[in-house]
Parts: structure tokens; C-alpha cells; sequence
């Protein structure tokens, strides 16, 4: 009988005991994941992906969207629109890249690069109404991955070369 009701009394504390250490390690998981997840997310921070906004003299206006696919490819697509420019007209769309690893948020390079379809540089062309788009892109395997860079971007008269459009400076972080 003592047996019993010392299993009895024990019982209980074991059970609760038990629970208790199982609760905990299930909040230490809880707790592993959810930092894992905040790591992945943390990850994916980087600027890898930018909205260009491009400006010019009274309602002249672009968007680049800047994207570098997760892949071993190393892509960046830039699809390009503008719009408020002269109609039935060719544009070219530019780049500048400060030194690889030295970002301060100030461009000041001004060796421009006109982007295209890969290496072949590719005109935007507009339509009646002055609205243009076009889908560029750009290989930059060569670059490591990881390297940061200060960025901005132009929209030049592919006839005159005139600056007609104009972006702030950003980051860019390749992948």
C-alpha cells in the first residue's frame, strides 16, 4: 500500500515535471525557429532589388524595376518605362557605379554605361503620346556575390544624348 500511494504522490510531480521540460524545449525549438526565420529574412534585407524612380524637367517621369533573381545565373533584369517625353523618339537608358564596396549613399561616378539586352545596347522607344518601355538586362556573373555598390541611372535623347531624365543614388547588393 505504501508503494501505491507513494506512486500516487509521485505521479503527479513526475507528470508535471515532465510537461514542464517538454514545454521548455518545445519554446527553445519555437525559439530556434522563429531565429532562423528572422535570419532568412534578414538575408533577403540586402538591397537586391531596388524601384528607380527617374525624373526630369515638369512632368517627365520613369521607373526602372531593378531585379536580380535568387539563381546561379546572376541577372538583372531592368524593366524600364517612361513616360511625359517626346513622342515617336528613341532613348537610351544609362548607369553609373561608384567603386565596388565603398557606399556612402553619394554617387559620384560618371562613367555612364548604356544598358540594353545584355551587352547590346537597346533604345526606348516611345509612342505617340510619349510613353516608352522596354524589358533590359544585364549579366553581372563577374561581379562576387555580396559586393555592395552606390548606383543611379539616366535617360539620355539616343539622338543628342541629352540628359532628359535623372534618378537619386542607390544601393545595390549583388547576390
Amino acid at each position: 500500500m505504501k508503494t501505491i500511494k507513494l506512486f500516487q504522490g509521485v505521479l503527479p510531480v513526475v507528470i508535471l515535471v515532465l510537461a514542464l521540460s517538454c514545454q521548455k524545449e518545445a519554446g527553445d525549438e519555437l525559439q530556434f525557429q522563429q531565429g532562423n526565420a528572422k535570419n532568412s529574412v534578414k538575408a533577403e534585407v540586402p538591397p537586391f532589388n531596388l524601384e528607380v524612380i527617374l525624373r526630369g524637367e515638369g512632368k517627365q517621369f520613369g521607373l526602372i524595376k531593378f531585379r536580380q533573381d535568387v539563381d546561379a545565373a546572376k541577372v538583372v533584369t531592368l524593366e524600364t518605362w517612361v513616360r511625359d517625353l517626346e513622342p515617336n523618339h528613341a532613348y537610351l537608358l544609362q548607369r553609373a557605379v561608384d567603386a565596388i564596396n565603398v557606399v556612402d549613399g553619394n554617387c559620384t561616378s560618371t562613367t555612364w554605361l548604356t544598358l540594353g539586352k545584355g551587352l547590346v545596347p537597346q533604345s526606348i522607344l516611345t509612342d505617340d503620346k510619349g510613353t516608352g518601355n522596354e524589358d533590359l538586362f544585364r549579366d553581372i556573373s563577374i561581379i562576387p556575390s555580396g559586393s555592395r555598390f552606390d548606383i543611379h541611372f539616366r535617360v539620355i535623347d539616343a539622338i543628342t544624348s541629352a540628359v532628359v531624365l535623372n534618378s537619386d543614388c542607390y544601393e545595390y547588393v549583388v547576390r
